[in-house]
């Protein structure tokens, strides 16, 4: 095998799901500034005595936690099993991160519907769809 070979086979397994490195670092930032969107709305949401916001925002730091897991593995380093589903999630295809993050960011809406859990999952969301975009593929040049 050559070394040009050897260059194509290492390049097909790192960009197999067609993202380029900086659309890939745009939806990892994405992925942050919704965890810290959801953490900060989520903790607002439980000061509350309404029991479905306070399971809204339990849930909205689920998410925040879940994303920091997925998106950013050495911010959650004192937990053992961090790096293990860090690697299991960036071996997920676009569309199923993209299915899960927007799910993720649904549910809360749907439990309780106010401006703080509508705006918080907002950028969690966002996240979702950037990775739904990636899913598309490269635009066909003709």
């Amino acid at each position: 095998m050559s070394s040009e070979e050897a260059a194509a086979s290492t390049k097909a397994t790192v960009d197999d799901d067609g993202m380029t490195w900086w659309y890939r670092w745009l939806c990892k930032i994405a992925g942050v500034l919704g965890g810290i969107s959801c953490a900060v709305s989520g903790v607002w949401n439980c000061v509350t005595v309404n029991p479905l916001n306070i399971a809204a925002g339990v849930w909205m730091v689920l998410n925040a936690f879940v994303l920091f897991l997925c998106e950013v593995p050495f911010c959650c380093q004192f937990i053992e099993f961090a790096n293990a589903i860090a690697a299991r999630a960036d071996k997920l295809k676009p569309w199923q991160k993209a299915i899960f993050y927007c799910g993720m960011a649904l549910f809360p809406i749907f439990l309780s519907f106010s401006f703080t859990t509508l705006f918080g999952n907002a950028i969690a969301f966002a996240t979702g769809v950037l990775y739904g975009l990636a899913s598309l593929g490269k635009k066909l040049s003709y």
